[in-house]
């Protein structure tokens, strides 16, 4: 119980920022910066890399405001002990402005980037943007768009405090289940097409 604890108030800043690139993303601000990834280039398969729907906006979007979050965070857990000793990023590491930047950075990095994967196999069966597919590919798909990027949040913990792989996974596992809670609620504020 205590390690999933953990994991929460390790991950706060990740889901914060999750909820809202979704609202920035949707939002008029900055929209120059609302270009593909892969520059609309086609893979030898004749088919997108990754698509419209991994853009620059979402990934600045995601590393900038995963920084800010995890600065706040972070400066409120100096206020409360409890909080502090409970965040997998200062159990063996000092709670400073510059740890936290890159702490940050790294998050939001890893959740942009280990999206990527997901979107080029997505291309790869003709599944658009957003969408699962069908049958046993689209349930597939379906769980590997909740689990992809907490995959590497989870690496990004594991690089600063050491976890075992059955614990790795269990956070995936977790994070998953997290990610399709706060999706169905971003769905219900309508900053989302689809519930899953």
């Amino acid at each position: 119980m205590g390690e999933i604890v953990s994991f929460y108030t390790s991950v706060l800043p990740v889901i914060l920022a999750g909820v809202t690139n979704s609202a920035f993303t949707k939002s008029k601000l900055l929209d120059n910066l609302a270009k593909p990834i892969d520059g609309g280039k086609k893979f030898v398969d004749s088919r997108r890399i990754f698509g419209d729907g991994k853009t620059y906006k979402g990934l600045i979007g995601y590393v900038v405001l995963t920084i800010l979050f995890t600065v706040i965070w972070g400066w409120v857990c100096t206020f409360a002990p409890n909080l502090q000793s409970n965040n997998f990023f200062y159990q063996l590491h000092d709670n400073n402005l510059l740890f936290n930047i890159l702490v940050g950075f790294l998050l939001g990095l890893a959740w942009a980037i280990f999206e990527l994967p997901n979107s080029f196999l997505k291309r790869r069966f003709d599944i658009k943007p957003s969408m699962n597919g069908k049958g046993v590919i689209g349930v597939l798909f379906a769980i590997l768009d909740q689990a992809d990027s907490i995959f590497g949040v989870t690496l990004v913990i594991a690089i600063f405090y050491p976890i075992s792989i059955a614990w790795y996974f269990i956070f995936v596992a977790i994070g998953a289940a997290t990610h399709i809670v706060f999706n169905f609620l971003l769905y219900v504020a309508k900053l989302r097409k689809r519930p899953i």
